[in-house]
């Protein structure tokens, strides 16, 4: 990795992390166009960056965090299905890190869902974030699993968890937005200790990619929620889903001609 990787895989994070298209999926496709995605310290940077875009979250929503005590069980709550399951397939999750075409599939399939999710989830009930319950909270946590699979969407994943029980588009991308909070610092946490038991120690340049990493992804990352917040209210899913079968299926296109170009 060199500083311009840093920078391009930082911009795409800032820009996706909050969009229903699969940030992780993004940084793949990204990563192996400049041929580093097998690269164990590139494994490692496309997670701890998620934490610069994630923090813009906590800038931006800064007093909506001084909530409840309830509020904070119910983020665990819906927080704790993705602990259990990172836990116990975190091997078969980096496997899967390294497939392009298991992106591809995921970013069809999710776009197919996008089109049609507006119309499933219309009976919306206006309430804030504070009045999800703690069953609705679960459930949605359970939603967010699905990203495990890279293409998925952690966001639009826990979005469309939050709109099948009944939350607004709005409200849903906010608590979606707040859960990825605990869940990124989560994934950094068990990410870094991997790397450190594996072996391997960060170098002085590699631990410069990872500040500049952080930095670009969130003041990018800033920008993009209140532009998708605003977006999303208005307009809803379809232009996401649109762009994620556009994107799959290039992705699958790109990737069949390359392996026949390997073979021939």
């Amino acid at each position: 990795m060199n500083y311009f990787q840093s920078i391009i895989l930082a911009i795409i994070e800032g820009i996706t992390e909050f969009l229903p298209v699969s940030s992780t999926g993004h940084l793949i496709i990204a990563s192996s166009f400049f041929g580093i995605a097998h690269d164990d310290f590139t494994k490692l940077f496309t997670i701890v960056i998620q934490l610069g875009a994630i923090l813009s979250v906590v800038v931006l929503y800064f007093k909506r965090f001084f909530q409840t005590v309830d509020f904070y069980f119910k983020l665990l709550v819906a927080f704790i299905p993705a602990v259990v399951l990172g836990l116990l397939f975190s091997k078969k999750i980096d496997e899967l890190l390294e497939n392009p075409v298991t992106v591809a599939i995921s970013l069809l399939i999710g776009g197919i869902i996008l089109l049609k999710v507006d119309d499933w989830f219309n009976n919306a009930d206006d309430f804030s974030s504070q009045e999800i319950s703690y069953l609705q909270a679960f459930k949605i946590g359970m939603f967010q699993c699905l990203a495990m699979v890279p293409g998925v969407s952690r966001s639009g994943a826990s979005i469309v968890g939050g709109m099948s029980q009944k939350l607004s588009r709005k409200t849903a991308a906010e608590f979606s937005f707040f859960l990825a909070v605990p869940t990124m610092f989560g994934a950094t946490a068990k990410k870094c200790y991997d790397y450190y038991k594996d072996g391997f120690v960060l170098s002085h340049e590699q631990v410069n990619f990872l500040i500049v990493g952080n930095i670009v992804a969130f003041v990018v990352a800033l920008l993009a929620i209140k532009t998708f917040i605003g977006f999303l209210t208005k307009n809803g899913f379809k232009i996401f889903g649109y762009y994620r079968i556009i994107a799959g299926i290039a992705l699958l296109l790109i990737h069949f001609f390359i392996q026949k170009l390997t073979v021939i």
